[in-house]
């Protein structure tokens, strides 16, 4: 009977050990959790475009649309001086503008990229610190960020589509290579070598697995492929779009919290956000609603441009096609097969121009101009020099 006490005590002893072992794991765990929630929610910065802009603004869609904004910076601020070459002014402006429009059912997004020298007419602007600045009415798109920030970036952009920014993002240069690196890298398929002394790309033919420096590289370069226009390398960038997706949904993230720790802490430190997105609740609540939209469920087109008159530098909206394409986001519906089937071509991904043969006969003097190279629904593309790379 003395023995059954003992070792029914011993028993209750390793039992309550357990339970406080158990209690010890469940409060470091939440203490983890709680730390992680809070070191994440405070690495993201935000701006409350909502405040800047007031109510004077398209309205937002009622059938569970939505549109979101995303800038790739030019700032050379920071650790951004150094790379993907060009000019290192101490100015930023939205280097890479996209209109994302995600459909009522979040089964399918629409990708519009806007060409950076495209002539709009700027709206008057605030400033950060509140300075008003007057508007424009033949301004470039990007310098709209260069002007009056975020605000005055999504005020411009509304004014030019007709369609509310419901939300805000931007990733500036060294954000965009740590985050390619944090989901191990992004793969691109080039059918030509592309060798660019202003960004540093030297790339041969063929497919490669680019690390986060090389894939800035990759979606900076205009010089070194194609006719070194802005169009042509809008075409690169929308190649790593889904080559990131392609990346960023074969890695298991939910399956791996080490992995999962490394992806959420990178993307926070790198993104500036509107004040809506600005926490880890509504970042996670954002990639749910978007988790079903993969490379196949997406469609990215340029906005449909000619060049400026008076400005062969410039372009200006296509219309009525531009207009076309921003009625069809507006109404939530596909976007319309002529603009499908006339877009620019990827210079990456364009067969190599055959070596000219040998002339058999004297070559006759040219009667005809030169047609201009076209560009996005087949119209003339603007001179490689539009504007310096930066």
């Amino acid at each position: 009977m003395a023995e059954h006490k003992r070792v029914t005590s011993r028993r209750r002893r390793l039992l309550r050990t357990a339970a406080c072992a158990f209690a010890a794991l469940v409060v470091l765990g939440a203490g983890a959790a709680g730390y992680a929630y809070f070191k994440l929610n405070g690495n993201i910065k935000s701006v409350d475009i909502d405040a800047r802009l007031g109510t004077a603004r398209p309205p937002a869609a009622t059938d569970g649309s939505f549109n979101l904004l995303v800038l790739g910076s030019d700032s050379r601020a920071g650790g951004n001086g150094a790379l993907a070459g060009g000019d290192t002014g101490d100015t930023a402006r939205s280097d890479t503008a996209m209109v994302v429009h995600v459909n009522q059912d979040h089964s399918r997004a629409e990708i519009v990229s806007i060409p950076r020298d495209t002539l709009v007419a700027r709206p008057d602007c605030t400033d950060a610190s509140g300075r008003a600045a007057a508007g424009a009415k033949r301004a470039m798109f990007n310098s709209a960020y260069e002007t009056g920030g975020a605000a005055c970036a999504v005020k411009t952009t509304e004014q030019l589509t007709g369609l509310r920014m419901d939300h805000y993002v931007e990733i500036d240069f060294a954000g965009f290579a740590r985050v390619v690196d944090a989901i191990g890298g992004a793969t691109v398929t080039t059918a030509v070598a592309i060798h660019d002394k202003d960004s540093g790309l030297d790339l041969p033919a063929g497919e490669h697995h680019l690390g986060g420096e090389q894939a800035l590289a990759f979606v900076r370069t205009r010089h070194g492929v194609g006719d070194g226009s802005d169009l042509g390398r809008i075409e690169l960038q929308k190649q790593m779009v889904k080559s990131l997706l392609q990346q960023a949904g074969g890695i298991g993230l939910f399956s791996n919290p080490v992995k999962l720790w490394s992806v959420g802490d990178t993307l926070t430190r790198s993104i500036t956000t509107d004040s809506a997105l600005a926490s880890v609740n509504s970042l996670v609540g954002l990639a749910e609603e978007l988790k079903g939209i993969g490379p196949d469920q997406l469609t990215m087109v340029t906005l449909p441009v000619v060049t400026a008159p008076g400005d062969a530098n410039r372009v200006v909206e296509q219309q009525p096609q531009a207009g076309q394409l921003w009625a069809a986001l507006k109404a939530d519906q596909p976007l319309p097969p002529g603009i499908l089937g006339d877009q620019p071509v990827n210079p990456a991904q364009a067969t190599p121009t055959a070596p000219p043969k040998a002339p058999t006969a004297p070559a006759k003097a040219a009667t005809a101009p030169a047609k201009a190279p076209t560009g996005a629904a087949g119209t003339a593309r603007p001179s490689p020099k539009a504007t310096a790379d930066r």
